[in-house]
């Protein structure tokens, strides 16, 4: 049997679409998009113009684009047979690193592909050692942290962004995930299981100082940076179900952004840092929905 497309993802017809609110609540995430068909890994464009993300459409994983306000949805890489998935532009918004899933017989070749935002210049930029994913430029575009387990364990790794000069930043036998560099570039988020249940770590971007964010026995995931670099949006389950939460960059002051019996994940900064795009299950599919922030 073949294992699943990814280790790492957790998530527990192309309709031409544009935002939906509830109405009569000003405050309710709008929702920009209604197929009901699998979404995760949600990316702004630096611009704010464009939303990056994986679906499964037709039993195929892609990445697929859309306007930032609503539409239709297109997928980059048309051309691509296998699947492909977790996209991340760079600060300029010209290039995307993003996953590519090599099949071979029943298994699959995880390594990390870079592409030009229209899907052209297509090349691979780490190839396949292990399960390879996660892929994240870093603010001034000459890094790549992603996730490996080349050395028999998920940890945190980066490359420049021609694909040299390889370095391991973690390496504890707990899972080290779901990575997201601050806006200046020197420190690094992550969810880790290295204290017992997994929980957000940050740490310094050469692997040093790593401290843990968040407490109890739930899980906390996802970590996204605001763009001021003071606080930090996650995906966790400490109220029951996945939402999202905010806090300080020093783990203080949470404060729950979502609350609905359905499961919310995926959380990502609009550039402005005024908006907070997620993936919500509470309309019966696995949809993008766009939540204003102050």
């Amino acid at each position: 049997m073949r294992r699943p497309v990814s280790l790492f993802l957790v998530a527990l017809a192309c309709v031409p679409a544009t935002a939906f609110r509830a109405r009569g609540d000003e405050n309710a995430p709008a929702r920009l998009t209604k197929d009901g068909s699998f979404k995760q890994n949600v990316q702004w464009s630096p611009d704010g113009k464009t939303l990056l993300f994986t679906r499964i459409h037709e039993g195929k994983m892609a990445l697929w684009i859309m306007p930032a306000a609503g539409g239709e949805m297109t997928r980059l890489l048309p051309g691509h047979t296998e699947p492909h998935f977790d996209g991340h532009y760079s600060p300029d918004g010209k290039r995307i690193v993003y996953v590519y899933d090599k099949l071979e017989g029943t298994d699959g070749k995880l390594r990390i592909d870079v592409c030009a935002t229209d899907g052209s210049d297509n090349q691979t930029l780490i190839p396949h050692k292990a399960f390879e994913e996660s892929p994240r430029f870093s603010p001034d575009g000459k890094t790549v942290l992603w996730v490996s387990t080349r050395n028999k364990n998920p940890d945190l790794y980066t490359v420049t962004a021609e694909g040299k000069d390889e370095k391991r930043l973690t390496n504890d036998p707990a899972y080290d995930l779901h990575p997201a560099w601050s806006p200046d570039g020197k420190r690094i988020a992550f969810a880790s299981g290295r204290s017992g249940r997994q929980k957000i770590h940050v740490m310094s971007a050469d692997g040093t100082g790593v401290q843990k964010l968040t407490d109890g026995e739930f899980l906390d995931s996802w970590p996204v940076w605001h763009p001021d670099g003071k606080r930090i949006a996650f995906a966790s389950n400490r109220s029951g179900n996945y939402d999202i939460w905010l806090m300080t960059a020093e783990g203080k002051e949470l404060r729950k952004l979502t609350g609905h019996k359905a499961q919310d994940t995926s959380p990502a900064w609009a550039p402005d840092g005024k908006k907070l795009a997620f993936v919500s299950t509470r309309d019966g599919g696995s949809e993008i929905y766009v939540l204003g922030v102050k």
